[in-house]
């Protein structure tokens, strides 16, 4: 390994899927998320009771039911780990493109599940590299999401003699090329369908009692929610924030995504266009939990059209923005390579 020109890495990662649609598969994903303390925090006597209900209620029931819903959008693998893969090549082309003979060789990791963040930084500490950059592809930061990502970070330092120089995108939650995606996305989605009366965005919630204690979450969707709809020249009307995927009895933050497409069959706006702003991949939570089975309780309330907009996926536009972001948390290092490669 040169130490006068270290390799350069950068790590994409996304929070996990299950190796494959079956319960079995499901019961080793969920159990290692749903045990992240991260995840579902609490006291010594609230982990215990916990672990009572994970592994004797939530692992023998759920699993079945997921993977069930795994199967209806699962072809020959995860969408998200399909994604992200084509992630990984489309910034992996851009970086090349954008610095010939010295970009950063590019790589997926999922925080749970397959391909591991651990396993990907232990490998890349194994093959040399000693500048890492690890991107979390949430755009707005919670405790829940980007906070494990640094857990397992700080654990992989702790087991290396020689540790590298890491460093972690935190958020990008009003990135000017992040907001134009979006905006982008949505104006070319209206482009091939009539517009809606109204556009809401959905982002993924957490318990109201993580927002009480300072996570920033709920309110960097906001301010996400803000800016697009101000890109896009709509009012407060014809567009609003809303959070989904409630798990378990505790209240989350409000206001709930079901309960907000009820409301709006009951008062009779008809037809209706839903964005999830807070996922860079189409996965089980927007494929069949926001396109499928909201899409029935907003038409059972009343409503007659809804659409769901994909997510940025691997569009020009969202590489376009990993691209920029590189440049902004990791150019020094593409600039010392340079220096070193002109040398």
């Amino acid at each position: 390994m040169s130490y006068a020109n270290p390799k350069t890495a950068v790590v994409l990662v996304n929070l996990g899927t299950p190796d494959k649609p079956t319960a079995a598969s499901v019961r080793r994903y969920l159990k290692e998320f749903l045990w992240d303390k991260r995840v579902i925090e609490g006291g010594r006597l609230r982990r215990i009771l916990w672990w009572a209900v994970l592994n004797f209620i939530v692992l023998r029931v759920r699993p079945r039911k997921v993977a069930r819903l795994y199967q209806t959008i699962w072809e020959q693998d995860s969408p998200m780990r399909k994604i992200l893969n084509r992630q990984v090549a489309g910034l992996q082309l851009a970086l090349q493109q954008g610095y010939p003979g010295r970009s950063p060789e590019v790589f997926a990791a999922m925080t749970y599940g397959s391909p591991g963040l651990d396993q990907c930084l232990s490998d890349l500490h194994q093959s040399g590299y000693r500048r890492i950059l690890v991107m979390p592809l949430y755009p707005q930061f919670s405790a829940t999401s980007t906070g494990p990502v640094y857990d397992k970070v700080a654990d992989f330092q702790k087991s290396c003699r020689d540790i590298c120089d890491i460093r972690i995108l935190r958020d990008y939650f009003d990135h000017p090329l992040y907001i134009a995606a979006l905006a982008e996305s949505v104006e070319q989605f209206w482009q091939q369908n009539p517009k809606s009366e109204k556009l809401l965005l959905s982002f993924h919630g957490i318990p109201k009692s993580y927002a009480d204690q300072g996570d920033p979450y709920p309110q960097q969707c906001l301010r996400t929610a803000e800016l697009l709809a101000t890109k896009l020249g709509l009012s407060e009307v014809e567009c609003q924030a809303s959070f989904q995927s409630r798990f378990g009895p505790a209240e989350w933050v409000k206001p709930y995504t079901d309960e907000t497409l009820k409301q709006y069959g009951s008062q009779g706006v008809k037809s209706i266009d839903v964005l999830s702003p807070a996922f860079s991949a189409d996965c089980l939570e927007t494929l069949e939990e926001i396109a499928i089975q909201n899409k029935e309780l907003f038409l059972q309330s009343g409503g007659e059209s809804y659409r769901y907009i994909p997510a940025l996926n691997a569009t020009p536009s969202h590489i376009k923005l990993l691209a920029s972001l590189v440049e902004e948390q990791a150019g020094q290092w593409l600039a010392v390579n340079e220096s070193v490669n002109n040398g």
